[in-house]
């Protein structure tokens, strides 16, 4: 590669833009999305696994198997915020400083919580005094949650620790972030034995997402998830299992979701532009999508949907 192809990659990387008079032009930066996790809250490997699904994987971990997280970063405002607090929030939250290295790179400016189950808030735990000790961190809790924060034991002693603080949220009521950066929480039909439990809709100057890594079966919700896709740019949305047959050894009507196959056929009638904004995630250690190489996976990209990948990034 020559001198000058190689100082207008470089360019390029770094978010610089060629203008038609030949000179060189900054491009706005804006804020964007990074996967930080895919798996189900019980990660992977799984306890007490002994399939082939997780057997190597307690000799050979590996690095990308984390619980389901999303970063948010407003490089304008210099701040990064994180969806879900997870059992790897430690790491996660080495990979949002890596990638938005703004103030002391110890924890994000804000949490949004989804619900009560083990792998959506049981990072909080990090943040208390056996470890970060920190101060005040913004965590985004609807009433319930909220109310089971302050009133349960370890929790309780982050808020009267101030460790966090407990910013309220509503369903459908926009939390304004920054310049055209907003998250907006609606409730889902979901197993809501100590909260309720919500997706979020992310909304950039430019584009908006929707993530929702639990529900129960889309017939459930009052929405027509197929309507809702069509109003966003990305659809992060519950791939837990890709059939029944993968936990035969489970009361499934104990873990309800939408099977990926279930899904599928349920979004079959949309567009091809639609349908390549939905990325699946949020894979339970049996999922076969996790293997890049499986049937399953061959399955669901030749059927025009997607699959989550940690580290991929979304503009905003």
């Amino acid at each position: 590669m020559n001198t000058s192809a190689c100082i207008l990659l470089a360019c390029l990387l770094a978010g610089f833009v060629q203008s038609a008079c030949g000179q060189v032009a900054q491009k706005p930066p804006v804020p964007y999305l990074i996967i930080l996790g895919t798996i189900q809250d019980g990660g992977s490997p799984h306890i007490g696994c002994d399939r082939e699904c997780c057997s190597g994987l307690f000799t050979e971990p590996d690095p990308d198997r984390m619980v389901v997280s999303l970063g948010l970063i407003d490089p304008v405002a210099e701040k990064r915020y994180l969806f879900e607090a997870t059992p790897d929030m430690t790491r996660q939250l080495h990979r949002l400083n890596e990638e938005a290295p703004y103030g002391d790179g110890k924890t994000a400016d804000g949490i949004f919580l989804t619900h009560a189950h083990i792998g959506h808030y049981t990072g909080l735990m990090y943040l208390g005094r056996e470890a970060l000790n920190s101060n005040n961190v913004p965590v985004y809790t609807m009433p319930s949650m909220k109310e089971f924060l302050e009133s349960n034991g370890p929790w309780g002693q982050l808020v009267s620790l101030n460790n966090i603080k407990l910013i309220p949220i509503n369903h459908d009521v926009p939390v304004e972030l920054g310049e055209g950066l907003s998250v907006t929480p609606f409730l889902v039909p979901h197993r809501d034995e100590y909260s309720e439990t919500v997706g979020f809709r992310i909304t950039g100057p430019n584009k908006s997402a929707l993530f929702i890594p639990d529900i129960d079966k889309w017939h459930k919700w009052e929405k027509d998830i197929s309507e809702v896709i069509k109003e966003v740019d990305y659809a992060f949305i519950d791939g837990s299992f890709y059939d029944a047959e993968e936990i035969s050894y489970r009361d499934v009507s104990e873990i309800p979701h939408p099977f990926i196959f279930e899904s599928m056929e349920t979004l079959k009638n949309l567009s091809a532009s639609d349908k390549a904004k939905v990325y699946f995630i949020h894979f339970n250690h049996t999922n076969p999508v996790i293997d890049a190489e499986s049937d399953a996976r061959k399955a669901v990209l030749e059927a025009g949907f997607r699959v989550a990948e940690l580290g991929t990034g979304f503009e905003l």
